[in-house]
């Protein structure tokens, strides 16, 4: 009983806190209800006909997401702080500050129930303008509204494929009022005591780092466009630039050096000899299989193109090769190519006569020269000219024996002494004879005929081979020229080093 007297001070002590923070509650919800009595959220804060709200932005950035280069779409998840004064919610002045004068802190109040500048991005794509969440606004003794609204954000962003996947790309997100013009509010940067905001502030402790992509520049400018007026909403607006840089190692590793090793093998292609024509159609259309399937993966990647690339083959049954295409394929090219083939000669030039006038040679492949060196020469040139039916019959005719009396005695002997005046004779004697010298004739004919297409295919092998080494070595300087082009242009392909050309600001925090 003795401590009752001690104890009732502290007590008294602890009721008087707990009334005193419940008065302060109190006065807050009185100052909210005080604050919100007639006031009109559609109407601009503006205290004196023609005044300019101050309206000042700023950009956190606390995850750049995803850049889909197919559809050209930059998502990122920010903050967006926008600061302005609005007259009708201060509390510092009579007869507020009487009653209110105590609350020094800032007030709570929602989004939904005040003025708002009405700031959206404008070159979004999918149709969301407003932000993802009203979080509370805050509001100072002064009147002026702190606003930090939380948004993910999907905007346009054109993207430049040229060097990829060893290119940076500029993306940018344009915002501006959508119901005020720059005569009814301002837009600004955010301002703190010594210099302004023209960055994007990135939160380090929320951002985490893009797998693909790294922020080389974040730049914050307003643009004035003089194309309007200020009665115009396109006027004014504040552009936060994000220049980011691809890292392409994983694009290095998974398409680049595939497609490399897949180039190279085309190359062994012309390595196999002409005749070898399936060889090497299997082998050119597996490295083209090869070279599809990554090509399927660059254009999953960057926005649609197409190409076409026209094929045209032709056989010897078909076309003839001329002697201005033997010209150059033969003769020209394999010395350019030092390639180690027997030149071709023009017909006229390797064609010899008998005494009597008559050609002997007619082989395209190999020049013959047809003089008396050898007998043996003569004799196989002979043979190629003269059909095997004239010899037979020729010969038969100064054998003594039965046949030669029989065709003396046919009419007054043999007319002539050429295959066909033979068989004009032998028609007479028996049809059998006739026929067995037309089949001879025919099967003469045809071995000619086999011997001029063969002469003709080996001429086009040669031009094949010809063609291959030229081929191969396109193929081979595209190769390397283009392989050591692309990774020179990756390294060359840096991002500028200042945001803006000529103008040497980083727009970077002074740290």
């Amino acid at each position: 009983m003795g401590s009752g007297p001690g104890c009732s001070p502290l007590l008294f002590l602890r009721v008087l806190m707990i009334s005193a923070a419940a008065c302060a509650v109190n006065l807050e919800g009185a100052l909210f209800k005080d604050l919100m009595e007639g006031y009109n959220k559609n109407v601009q804060p503006n205290e004196k006909n023609g005044n300019v709200t101050q309206v000042s932005i700023k950009m956190i950035l606390t995850n750049l997401i995803s850049l889909n280069e197919k559809e050209e779409v930059l998502t990122t998840s920010v903050w967006i702080e926008m600061v302005w004064c609005d007259y009708r919610l201060r509390w510092d002045k009579p007869p507020r500050s009487a009653l209110y004068g105590n609350i020094t802190s800032k007030l709570r109040v929602p989004s939904k129930s005040i003025w708002l500048p009405d700031i959206v991005l404008e070159n979004n794509v999918d149709g969301q303008f407003e932000i993802a969440y009203y979080c509370n606004a805050l509001v100072s003794p002064d009147g002026c509204v702190y606003w930090l609204p939380p948004a993910i954000y999907r905007s346009a962003c054109a993207i430049t494929v040229n060097y990829f996947p060893f290119d940076w790309q500029n993306c940018t997100m344009i915002f501006r009022s959508q119901s005020y013009s720059a005569n009814e509010i301002e837009l600004d940067l955010q301002k703190t005591e010594n210099y302004t905001l023209e960055w994007v502030e990135i939160d380090k402790e929320a951002c985490t780092e893009n797998g693909e992509w790294t922020i080389r520049h974040r730049p914050a400018k307003k643009v004035i466009d003089t194309q309007y007026t200020k009665d115009d909403l396109e006027y004014q607006q504040i552009v936060f630039f994000l220049i980011i840089q691809r890292k392409p190692v994983f694009y290095i590793i998974n398409i680049i050096v595939p497609c490399v090793l897949f180039s190279s093998l085309s190359l062994l292609v012309y390595f196999l000899p002409a005749r070898a024509g399936g060889q090497k159609c299997n082998m050119a259309i597996y490295s083209l299989l090869g070279q599809t399937v990554f090509l399927f993966l660059i254009a999953k990647k960057v926005p649609e193109t197409s190409k076409a690339v026209p094929l045209i083959g032709k056989t010897p049954n078909t076309h003839r090769m001329t002697d201005k295409v033997r010209k150059i394929f033969l003769n020209v090219l394999p010395q350019l190519l030092r390639m180690r083939m027997k030149p071709w000669t023009p017909d006229d030039e390797k064609t010899s006569e008998t005494p009597d006038g008559k050609p002997l040679c007619r082989d395209r492949l190999h020049y013959r020269r047809c003089s008396s060196i050898s007998l043996i020469t003569k004799a196989e040139e002979y043979l190629v000219e003269v059909a095997r039916s004239e010899l037979m019959f020729e010969k038969l005719k100064e054998r003594n024996g039965l046949m030669k009396s029989v065709l003396e005695t046919l009419h007054g002997g043999v007319k002539g002494g050429t295959a066909e005046q033979l068989s004009v004779s032998l028609a007479q004697a028996s049809p059998e004879l006739r026929q067995c010298v037309a089949s001879c004739k025919h099967i003469a004919e045809t071995a000619r005929q086999q011997n001029n297409f063969q002469s003709e295919n080996e001429e086009w092998f040669l031009v094949a081979r010809v063609i291959d080494r030229v081929c191969f070595i396109v193929m081979a300087s595209v190769f390397f020229v283009g392989t050591t082009g692309i990774f020179l242009m990756g390294h060359f392909n840096q991002p500028p080093s200042t945001p803006f050309d000529g103008d040497p600001k980083e727009y970077l925090p002074p740290y």
